[in-house]
């Protein structure tokens, strides 16, 4: 059975920081594409960051260039989000998703296989 477990999240003061966790468990981690997204109250889901199988390509929601760091450890089977110098705009449950890939670039994907649970980032100014 796969799982993937988001962990992290918390309330934090505007301009600082948390790190987002997402293990995984149940599958080929290094098979897959891993994202994140979050999505604030009555907002639509949206992308944040992406990494490719072997963590060499990366891209990223303009509004987060700069303050957030994607990466990945395959050998621990997770994938991180560095946030910094938080916003009260980011303020959203966050979620990792996974999607099976062939290549090692970044694919814009339209379906998931797998989502992770969610966790709450609150941003407070």
């Amino acid at each position: 059975q796969v799982r993937l477990e988001d962990t992290g999240g918390g309330l934090v003061q505007a301009g600082g920081s948390l790190r987002l966790s997402c293990a995984a468990s149940g599958l080929t981690f290094s098979s897959y594409q891993m994202d994140w997204f979050r999505q604030a109250p009555g907002k639509a889901r949206e992308f944040v960051a992406a990494v490719t199988r072997s963590g060499g390509g990366i891209r990223y929601l303009d509004s987060v260039k700069g303050r957030f760091t994607i990466s990945r450890d395959n050998a621990k089977n997770t994938v991180y989000l560095q946030m910094n110098s938080l916003k009260p705009e980011d303020t959203a449950v966050y979620y990792c998703a996974a999607k099976r890939v062939l290549g090692d670039i970044v694919f814009r994907i339209e379906e998931y296989d797998y989502w992770g649970q969610g966790t709450q980032v609150t941003v407070s100014s």
